[in-house]
Formats: C-alpha cells, sequence, structure tokens
C-alpha cells in the first residue's frame, strides 16, 4: 500500500443509486436543495475510505479535512489578488456573485481567517498546468494535488459569517463531479495579476 506524506491546507463512489437522479415517488414531496447538497457530500466524502469521522467533524466544527488530487484538486487564490479583480475588501455576497459568474458556477470554498480562496479544478491540473503554476507561484498561487489535504466545509455553509470568519461555500458546489474550468480559473489569475501590477505602479497600499 503506497504512503503518502499528508500537507493539510486549511474509495470512488461507485454506487449507481447515488449517481441515477431521485424520481419522485407519488404524492412525494420533493427538496431539490437538500438533494443537491446531500449528492455533494456524498461526493466529497467519496474521497475517503472512512467517512464517519469526517461527518462527525462537519458536525462539531463545520469543517473537515479531504484529500486532493483524486477526485479534484485545488488552485489556492490569496485574498488580495481576488479582491483585485472583484471589488470589496474583504469576503462578500458581491464577491461570491463575481466568482459563481467567472468560474461559471465551478465550486469555491473561500477561508476569511486565512484570506484565501479555493477553486476546485480537475484532479490533473497540477500535472498539465504545471508550467503556469510555476508562474503563479510569485503571487502566492498554487494549485494543491496529490498529498495534500483541504479543509472543506460542510456543503450547507454557504455565506459569510462575520461573527466568526468560518470557511464556507464562495460558489457552492453545484453537483457532483463539477469544477471550475482550469481556463477559467487561469484568466481570473491573469486579470489580479494585471490588476496589482497597476495598484502598485500607483502606490496603493497592497
Amino acid at each position: 500500500m503506497r504512503q503518502t506524506a499528508r500537507t493539510v491546507e486549511g474509495e470512488m463512489m461507485t454506487s449507481e443509486r447515488v449517481r441515477r437522479p431521485v424520481e419522485p415517488a407519488p404524492g412525494m414531496l420533493m427538496h431539490p436543495t437538500a438533494d443537491r447538497q446531500l449528492a455533494a457530500e456524498h461526493w466529497l466524502l467519496s474521497t475517503l475510505k472512512e467517512r464517519d469521522h469526517a461527518r462527525m467533524e462537519w458536525q462539531a466544527h463545520g469543517v473537515t479535512l479531504l484529500p486532493l488530487g483524486g477526485l479534484f484538486s485545488a488552485v489556492r487564490l490569496p485574498q488580495r489578488l481576488v479582491l483585485a479583480v472583484t471589488g470589496g475588501t474583504g469576503p462578500s455576497a458581491e464577491a461570491d456573485a463575481f466568482l459563481s459568474e467567472a468560474f461559471t458556477g465551478g465550486p469555491v470554498i473561500c477561508d476569511p481567517k486565512g484570506r484565501r480562496y479555493y477553486a476546485l479544478v480537475p484532479a490533473t491540473m497540477p500535472v498539465t498546468w504545471h508550467q503556469a503554476v510555476d508562474d503563479w507561484r510569485v503571487v502566492d498561487v498554487d494549485c494543491l494535488g496529490r498529498d495534500t489535504y483541504l479543509g472543506v466545509p460542510r456543503v450547507d455553509l454557504t455565506t459569510f459569517d462575520r461573527r466568526t470568519y468560518a470557511s464556507y461555500w464562495s460558489v457552492p458546489l453545484p453537483s457532483m463531479a463539477t469544477l471550475c474550468a482550469p481556463l477559467a480559473v487561469a484568466r481570473l489569475i491573469a486579470a489580479g495579476q494585471h490588476q496589482l501590477a497597476e495598484q502598485d505602479d500607483d502606490g496603493e497600499p497592497a
């Protein structure tokens, strides 16, 4: 069995029952949002062999660590770079809406305490975009894959809480296996780099 080093950042489920759309029985009241969230939870937890502990952490703390590089990877985006494009001074509904449009609904996690965003991307991105990733590191952007664990919020935490600054889904996971397109993420990074360069040239504070 291959051993892996664990770097913390902040069994594939093959059941046909999970992948198959739910068909309501006559007279059955459906809750589409709850169904999507349940499906998303199952998909996220399919990265683990033992899932009970992760569920308990979600209930107790609102976040659990999930391994990257299997079903998905994550691009770490500093808040400064994101806000250079979205505007504002911190996490907000407006920034969340902008990211949702920019990534066409691809999922994004916001870590307000760490001042970072994480765009969930295909698992292959750290390898296929390695040259770009090397260039992005100068602005504290990185693509996290195998041997890395990411703090993932419970699927129903979808708004910024100013009291706790807890991690939340800036853009909720819309459905199983729906991820941000690497090109869309690259475009936002390029736009952020451009805006930050202009701010530095103007002498504005970082």
